[in-house]
C-alpha cells in the first residue's frame, strides 16, 4: 500500500500562496511563517515531484510550464477541500471574497447588498473594489466582478443577475437654458455627456415607427464613470444616458427629467456576474451570486431579473 503523504495539502497551500502573493517573503507574512520555512517547503515539494515549479530572479518569480499545470490543479483541489470542510461544518461560507463592481452600481446596490450578506455569513471577509475600468480577474486576484452592458468574448463564466433600463435625462435648469429636445435629431444641438471608455460608442440608440436608429451625439464633457456623469447632469452641464437604477430617486424628486421616452427602443443594460471557470465554483462565489440575484429581484428603481 502506498505511503500516505500527509503534507500534500499543506505544500499545495504554501505553493498557491507564493504564486498569489508573488514572492516567498510576502507569502511567508500572510501565512505567519518565515521566508526560509516557505523556501524549504517549496524545495521539498519540487524534490518530491521531481521537477521545478518556480523560477526566481532578483526581480520576479515566474511559473514553469509544470508549475502552471500544478498550480491549476492545486487551486482546484484546495477549493474542493475547502468546500468539503464547509459542508462538514454545516455549509458555513468562510474565507475571503474579492469583489469588483462599477462605481455607481457598486455604491448604490452592491455595497448595501454586501452589508446584508455579511450579516448572514459572519465568517466571511469581503474585499470590495469599485472602478468603472474592466479588471483582469486573474491578474488582480478577483473572485467575481459585477459588470454592466454587453460582455466581450472571453474565457470567463458569466451569470446574468438582472437588467436595468437606460434613460435619457437632464436637469430642469439645463432644459430651461437650452430647450427640451423633441426628437433624437434635436440632440445634435445639445451638450450630451459621454463616456471615455474604449468600448463606449459615440451614438445613442432610438426607435421611430418600429425602426431602430442610431443618433450621433457630442458634448463638451466626457467622463470615465457613471457617478460623475450623474453629478454633471444634476449640475445642468448636459444631457445624460444612464441606467434608470442610478437616477430613479433624482427623477422621482424632480432633480432630473426623462427625455425622448417615446423613442426609447427598450434600451436595456445587462447586469452580469463574471468569474473564472475551469473547476468547481467556490461556495463563497456561488453564495454571493445567489444573494445578488435575490437582491435585484427585490430591488425597485429600474432593476429587474
Amino acid at each position: 500500500m502506498p505511503r500516505i503523504l500527509m503534507e500534500r495539502s499543506g505544500e499545495m497551500e504554501v505553493f498557491a500562496r507564493v504564486v498569489q502573493e508573488g514572492g516567498f517573503s510576502a507569502a511567508a507574512r500572510s501565512l505567519d511563517l518565515t521566508p526560509s520555512a516557505v523556501s524549504k517547503l517549496i524545495a521539498r515539494l519540487e524534490a518530491r515531484l521531481g521537477t521545478r515549479l518556480l523560477v526566481r530572479t532578483t526581480r520576479a518569480l515566474t511559473l514553469t510550464e509544470e508549475g502552471e499545470a500544478y498550480h491549476h490543479a492545486a487551486m482546484r483541489i484546495l477549493q474542493e477541500l475547502n468546500d468539503a470542510d464547509q459542508a462538514a461544518a454545516g455549509g458555513a461560507v468562510r474565507g475571503r471574497l474579492r469583489v469588483n463592481a462599477s462605481i455607481p452600481f457598486g455604491s448604490m446596490v452592491v455595497a448595501p447588498a454586501i452589508a446584508v450578506f455579511l450579516e448572514r455569513n459572519p465568517k466571511l471577509i469581503v474585499d470590495l473594489s469599485l472602478t468603472d475600468d474592466i479588471v483582469d480577474l486573474l491578474g488582480q486576484r478577483t473572485d467575481i466582478a459585477i459588470r454592466m452592458g454587453t460582455l466581450p468574448d472571453s474565457g470567463l463564466i458569466a451569470r446574468k443577475l438582472g437588467e436595468s433600463r437606460r434613460v435619457v435625462c437632464a436637469a430642469p435648469a439645463y432644459l430651461a437654458r437650452r430647450g427640451t429636445p423633441a426628437t433624437p435629431e434635436d440632440l445634435q444641438h445639445h451638450d450630451c455627456l459621454t463616456f471615455n471608455f474604449r468600448r463606449a460608442w459615440p451614438t445613442w440608440p432610438f426607435r421611430r415607427d418600429g425602426h431602430d436608429m442610431q443618433q450621433q451625439v457630442t458634448g463638451s464633457l466626457i467622463v470615465n464613470n457613471g457617478e460623475t456623469m450623474r453629478q454633471m447632469a444634476l449640475a445642468g452641464v448636459g444631457i445624460a444616458r444612464v441606467g434608470l437604477f442610478h437616477v430613479a430617486e433624482d427623477i422621482a424628486a424632480g432633480r432630473l427629467v426623462i427625455l425622448l421616452e417615446d423613442y426609447n427602443p427598450g434600451d436595456l443594460e445587462m447586469i452580469s456576474a463574471v468569474y473564472v471557470g475551469g473547476g468547481p465554483v467556490p461556495l463563497r462565489v456561488r453564495a454571493f451570486i445567489e444573494h445578488m440575484v435575490e437582491t435585484l429581484r427585490q430591488s425597485p428603481g429600474g432593476l429587474s431579473t
